[in-house]
């Protein structure tokens, strides 16, 4: 009979061996699981990394894990991500604590790491709470804030400098995004050829501007106030952080912004509440981000058909597990319309 009290409430695929995990516990963090019980709760928002809510008496933190079967090793580096929160709090408030790091694979089958629960409101694919629409454009105004503020982090300091090379940038992304889309293919999607070739000779090599770029820049990775929701506590998900083009980064971040206006196929993939009537539209985002960091307004499209491209392979490689039988989760299953959508919009976009 176990010394430990012991609930989960995870998707079947996805538990963890909890009584493992609580004997680990004891020993690392004996302050967490003092009271011997421990209930796991997995988190059902992300479709990259695995999110799970370890409570102990009133004490919560969060823990990140891989996602089981085939998948991109550069998206599920735990270690990685661990020490980039690690050093980027020094510089920005928003990122969480990061509190242990294992890299025993035996515990729970998977490096994984623990860190800091932010309380709070976190959006999906409609605000958590009703705000008005000047809340509303105080949100956006807020989230591009967040965003320039990472921008102009000094990335020049021990703590960051080491965490990507800048040079080259936007051809490695280009040419590693093809080459992971090809590799994820299935045969129930469309071609994303066209799209490389316009970008190949339309996507500027070098901006001039060099970052921390968070990659996943949205309001789904939000951590909201929950007495005033404008305001944002927390950002998630740092988990393919590194230096780039900050221009990217904004492209990556407007893929997922999706206006009151766009076609009926964008709005059926709407994933975050942008097209409400208090909200910004992705050229007002573009305009404000622009305008926070002093830098002159500059040719958007290659940047946001390079987003989109970017969010099709991401769609595609998730898709991909599901194809093949690696995952069973079951909102997988219209990925494959998500990345057809997203490449045609795209071409859209470069007709």
């Amino acid at each position: 009979m176990s010394e430990f009290t012991l609930t989960q409430d995870s998707r079947e695929s996805d538990k963890l061996p909890i009584e493992d995990l609580a004997h680990y516990l004891t020993d690392k963090m004996p302050e967490f699981i003092q009271s011997k019980q421990l209930h796991i709760k997995q988190f059902s928002a992300g479709a990259s990394n695995l999110t799970y809510q370890l409570t102990s008496s009133e004490n919560s933190v969060i823990l990140r894990r891989p996602p089981s079967g085939t998948k991109a090793a550069s998206a599920h580096d735990m270690v990685r991500e661990y020490n980039v929160i690690k050093n980027v709090g020094a510089f920005y408030s928003l990122s969480p604590k990061p509190l242990l790091l294992c890299e025993d694979e035996s515990v729970i089958g998977e490096k994984f790491f623990i860190m800091e629960q932010i309380i709070g409101l976190g959006i999906d694919k409609n605000l958590p709470i009703e705000m008005s629409n000047e809340q509303q454009l105080k949100l956006c105004k807020n989230f591009v804030i967040g965003l320039s503020q990472l921008h102009n982090i000094d990335i020049n300091s021990k703590e960051l400098s080491h965490l990507g090379k800048p040079e080259g940038y936007v051809e490695r992304q280009l040419e590693g995004w093809q080459k992971r889309f090809t590799k994820a293919k299935t045969d129930d999607v469309g071609s994303s050829e066209k799209i490389y070739q316009w970008l190949s000779s339309h996507l500027p090599k070098n901006s001039g501007y060099q970052s921390l770029v968070h990659n996943d820049y949205k309001f789904d990775n939000l951590i909201l106030d929950p007495d005033k929701p404008e305001n944002i506590k927390g950002v998630l998900d740092w988990e393919m952080t590194t230096l780039g083009d900050p221009l990217l980064d904004l492209g990556c971040t407007l893929a997922y912004w999706v206006n009151a206006d766009d076609d009926a196929g964008m709005q059926a993939i709407r994933m975050m509440p942008t097209h409400l009537a208090g909200m910004m539209t992705r050229q007002q985002v573009f305009e404000y981000y622009c305008s926070l960091r002093k830098i002159e307004s500059f040719d958007l499209a290659p940047y946001y058909v390079f987003g989109l491209f970017r969010l099709a392979v991401i769609a595609q490689q998730i898709y991909y597990r599901f194809y093949h039988g690696q995952t069973d989760n079951p909102k997988f299953s219209k990925f494959g319309q998500l990345v057809n959508i997203l490449l045609n919009k795209a071409e859209q976009e470069i007709a």
